[in-house]
């Protein structure tokens, strides 16, 4: 089968390509002709010296990569596919503190412990409370006379409620941890006008922030997951090193990725009045798998063959970068029956969404699937008529699928 010709230099991680759209036909011909591609970089454009990355587009792939860490590091060049190009080596280092950076087996040893606060149990004790705050926000955005934006009103208020009721931040300063998480990812897009030194000092900002809530937690416990997750010294516990960077980690992961799921799946439903009348009808609970199927919030993050190896055909060198782009393993027809219609009964429904499965399988899962389904029954029961006013504005950004501006109207 014939390599399909790409453009020169087309790059899946250039940021002004995914400002405009996923590029789904590209992975398409990929999947179809050459699965495991070399996408050749200049050198240092994605902030690593090297000459480019080995972009993988089908489903099976995606997942081998993701379940065999001894084969594809975390670590080495850390999870982020791209940096500005003139970040310094040593800040990418830095990162390899946060979990989604880590190997086995220090990646299991702080999984095991932060995972406490994502049981089946925690996650049903918040239920209540967070279908409460998704009613409480659908109704005060149903007051605006006229359009307003969806993402700030709507999509990215549970997230921060829910990170806030989960490690017990007092909610009035859940826009700090919006603010700082926002700058952290921005650094691609102008409109922000982030810096790496800026979104750096945003990261030390809420790392200090979640070090002193920890301090506070071992002097007075509390009954929330920070108590849990400092404070058990008898089942090992995080320092609060661990533990900054696992709310750094949690306010993107948890915030960013579930406000631009809810973000895409009211554009999706807008855009699509067929499944929004069903939806409203008969709240399908196979609804928030299909969004983040269809919305894939993180297009993609690497890895790094620790030795040489075999993918897809192709030779992989010790060293090389590798690409899993969950948006093309998303839409792999091998794996989904009519991958580029949004259908919210399909099931099974075996995306990647959350993940490739193996270590780094999303953590939060569980909770993100309960925001979904809780903030799109609210907006159903208050809001069913809604409109949408505008194109949505994308994030100008090299691995994240964002949306910073969706106008809609509810009158």
């Amino acid at each position: 089968m014939t390599c399909p010709a790409l453009p020169d230099g087309f790059d899946f991680t250039d940021p002004d390509l995914l400002q405009h759209r996923v590029p789904l036909p590209e992975f398409a011909e990929l999947r179809q002709a050459e699965p495991v591609r070399w996408i050749p970089q200049s050198a240092n454009l994605a902030g690593f010296q090297d000459e480019g990355y080995w972009a993988v587009t089908r489903h099976a792939d995606v997942k081998y990569v993701s379940t065999h860490p001894e084969l594809y590091s975390s670590t080495l060049n850390t999870a982020i596919i791209r940096f500005n190009e003139h970040i310094e080596r040593d800040a990418i280092d830095a990162q390899r503190l946060i979990l989604l950076n880590m190997d086995p087996p220090e990646h299991t040893r702080v999984r095991q412990i932060v995972q406490r606060g994502f049981t089946p149990r925690a996650i049903r004790a918040l239920e209540d409370r967070l279908r409460a705050r998704a009613h409480a926000i659908v109704e005060s955005a149903r007051a605006h006379s006229g359009p307003f934006d969806f993402v700030t009103e709507v999509a990215c208020e549970l997230p921060l409620q829910a990170i806030a009721e989960l490690i017990g931040i007092p909610q009035d300063d859940r826009i700090k941890i919006f603010d700082w998480s926002n700058k952290m990812i921005a650094y691609d897009d102008p409109e922000y006008a982030i810096t790496e030194e800026v979104g750096a000092e945003s990261a030390t900002e809420l790392i200090s922030y979640a070090m002193n809530m920890a301090a506070d937690r071992k002097k007075c416990p509390a009954k929330d997951i920070v108590s849990t997750l400092v404070a058990a010294e008898d089942e090992g516990n995080l320092s609060y090193d661990e533990f900054g960077f696992f709310v750094l980690m949690l306010s993107v992961a948890g915030n960013e990725t579930t406000r631009n799921a809810i973000t895409h799946g009211m554009h999706a439903f807008l855009t699509h009045p067929d499944q929004w009348e069903l939806y409203k009808r008969e709240r399908p609970a196979t609804t928030a798998e299909e969004i983040v199927r269809w919305a894939t919030p993180v297009n993609a993050f690497q890895r790094t063959a620790t030795q040489d190896t075999e993918l897809g055909g192709k030779r992989i060198k010790k060293g090389d970068r590798v690409g899993i782009f969950y948006a093309s393993a998303n839409h792999d027809p091998e794996v989904f029956d009519n991958p580029d219609v949004l259908d919210i009964t399909r099931d099974p429904n075996p995306h990647l969404g959350f993940g490739g499965g193996g270590p780094h399988y999303c953590l939060g899962k569980s909770l993100a699937v309960l925001e979904i389904d809780l903030m799109f029954n609210a907006i159903a029961d208050a809001m069913p008529n809604l409109t949408l006013v505008g194109d949505p504005r994308r994030l100008r950004s090299a691995w994240i699928n964002g949306v910073k501006e969706l106008q809609v109207s509810a009158v």
